[in-house]
C-alpha cells in the first residue's frame, strides 16, 4: 500500500460507481480512510465492503447530495469515527443531454441540485472540519464541457462552468485557512452515465477528435484526483486540471 494519503480521511460523493468508485478505491489503496456518499445506499455499502476486503478502510453512506444535511451528517460521522477530516471529492452528477426545447423543470432541478448545489454544500460543510484538522484539500470533478459549447448539453455545460467558478472563489476564500480547492476536468470517459447519454457513433466522433485517439478511463481521472488530494500538489489551488486527451485545446 502506498502512503500518499496515510492517516487522511476523505469523502467521495457519487463514490459507489464510475469515476467516484475508482477514486474511492485508489484513495484507500494510498492509505486514506474513505467515506463513500451515494444516493444508492446499497451500492455505497457494497463498495465500502469490497474496499475493506481488499485491505482498505471505507464506510458507505446513503444520502442525497443536493441536501445540505447529507454533508453535515456524513462529515460529522467521519470525524467521530476517525478523529479528523482532510479531503473532499465533489464528484456526484446526474446528466441528461438533449435539445433546449426538451429541458423540463424536473431535469433542471435535479441536474443543478446534484451537480452544482452539492458542491456548495460540500465545501461549506467540509471547511470547518478541515480547519479542525489543520487544513485540507477539496477536489471538484468538473468537466472539459465547462470550457466548451457542447451541442445538446446546455445544462451540463452550465453546471460544470459553475463548478469552475465555485472552485476559484472557494480557493481564494479558504486558502488562508490551509484549505486548497482545485478541479479535475475530464473529457469523455467511459462510465455508466456516458453510455446512457452518448451513442456509439458519438463516441467514435469524440475519439476521432482527441489527439490521443481514445476515450478516457476512470483511473485516468482518479489518478489526477489523487495528485490534487495529496501533498504532492501542496502549492496548487484554484487550478482546473484538464484530463481530456487533449481535445479541449486541439483544433481538430
Amino acid at each position: 500500500m502506498d502512503t500518499r494519503l496515510k492517516d487522511k480521511v476523505a469523502l467521495v460523493t457519487g463514490g459507489a460507481q464510475g469515476i467516484g468508485r475508482a477514486i474511492s478505491e485508489l484513495f484507500a489503496r494510498h492509505g486514506a480512510a474513505v467515506g463513500i456518499l451515494d444516493i444508492k445506499a446499497e451500492l455505497a455499502a457494497q463498495a465500502a465492503q469490497e474496499i475493506a476486503a481488499a485491505g482498505g478502510r471505507a464506510v458507505g453512506f446513503g444520502g442525497d447530495v443536493s441536501r445540505r444535511e447529507s454533508f453535515v451528517e456524513t462529515i460529522a460521522e467521519l470525524e467521530r469515527r476517525f478523529g479528523r477530516f482532510d479531503v473532499l471529492v465533489n464528484n456526484a452528477i446526474w446528466v441528461r443531454y438533449g435539445p433546449i426545447e426538451n429541458i423540463t423543470p424536473e431535469m433542471l432541478t435535479r441536474m443543478v441540485g446534484t451537480g452544482f448545489n452539492s458542491v456548495v454544500w460540500g465545501i461549506q460543510a467540509a471547511a470547518p472540519a478541515m480547519v479542525r484538522s489543520g487544513g485540507g484539500s477539496i477536489v471538484n470533478i468538473a468537466s472539459s464541457a465547462g470550457f466548451l459549447g457542447v451541442p445538446n448539453a446546455m445544462l451540463y455545460c452550465g453546471v460544470k462552468a459553475g463548478v469552475l467558478g465555485l472552485t476559484r472563489s472557494a480557493a481564494a476564500d479558504l486558502g488562508p485557512q490551509g484549505i486548497r480547492v482545485n478541479a479535475v476536468c475530464p473529457g469523455s470517459v467511459l462510465t455508466e452515465g456516458v453510455r446512457i447519454n452518448v451513442t456509439p457513433e458519438m463516441m467514435a466522433q469524440r475519439i476521432a477528435r482527441a489527439p490521443l485517439r481514445r476515450m478516457g478511463e476512470v483511473m485516468d481521472i482518479a489518478q489526477a484526483a489523487l495528485f490534487l488530494a495529496s501533498d504532492e500538489s501542496s502549492f496548487m489551488t484554484s487550478e482546473a486540471m484538464l484530463v481530456d486527451g487533449g481535445v479541449t485545446n486541439a483544433f481538430l
